[in-house]
């Protein structure tokens, strides 16, 4: 069931690089996860907002920080997918220095929500944003999505896999499955979201 409270989600602006994002102030949760593991989709199905992130069936076609406002205090940010688009290494190059000054120098950002597609977990560009994070003292909520494309047992092992996998790693991690066709797992990211924007669930 959807938290009504998500439904508020109104596009805020776009933003290049750090000097163009919003005051650094308030509550922030970002997203972020390979260009082609459902990321916006996934901030769609939070927000019960079909149009709000825009996707594409180009992955990586989210080029900018996206800003979009839950109050006066509260954003949810959508970065540039990574790893897998079709770019100039010049301008990937740009994307990562971006993404790294935001996620290192933003004081506001309480958390990063993580997707990764349940079949194909962990891949190289996951571990690096997990040992990144850990290493800058941000914690992570990891939504595997698509999950619907497993059977019961299949998604649950991939789950076990991957929570046995945050134990050996330092940082402060956690875990769940999620379908944005199904609508699985809104409830729990939810729950978490409110843990970090510092809100109370109504």
């Amino acid at each position: 069931m959807t938290d009504n409270y998500y439904r508020q989600a109104r596009f805020l602006t776009s933003a290049a690089k750090l000097s163009q994002c919003p005051p650094d102030e308030g509550y922030e949760v970002a997203f972020a996860g390979r260009s082609n593991a459902g990321k916006s989709s996934a901030i769609n199905v939070i927000c019960d907002h079909r149009g709000l992130a825009k996707t594409s069936k180009t992955p990586g076609r989210t080029q900018l920080i996206n800003f979009f406002a839950l109050d006066d205090e509260r954003r949810l940010v959508d970065l540039p997918g990574y790893g897998y688009a079709r770019v100039s290494v010049s301008i990937k190059k740009d994307w990562q220095g971006n993404l790294a000054n935001y996620l290192e120098k933003r004081q506001c950002l309480k958390g990063l929500v993580l997707m990764m597609d349940v079949r194909h977990p962990l891949k190289d560009f996951d571990v690096q944003m997990l040992e990144w994070a850990a290493h800058i003292h941000l914690p992570v909520h990891i939504l595997l999505t698509k999950a619907d494309k497993l059977k019961r047992g299949a998604a649950s092992a991939s789950y076990q896999k991957v929570r046995k996998a945050l134990e050996d790693m330092q940082g402060e991690f956690s875990v769940q499955l999620f379908s944005s066709l199904k609508k699985t797992g809104v409830e729990e990211a939810h729950h978490k979201l409110n843990q970090w924007l510092n809100r109370e669930k109504p």
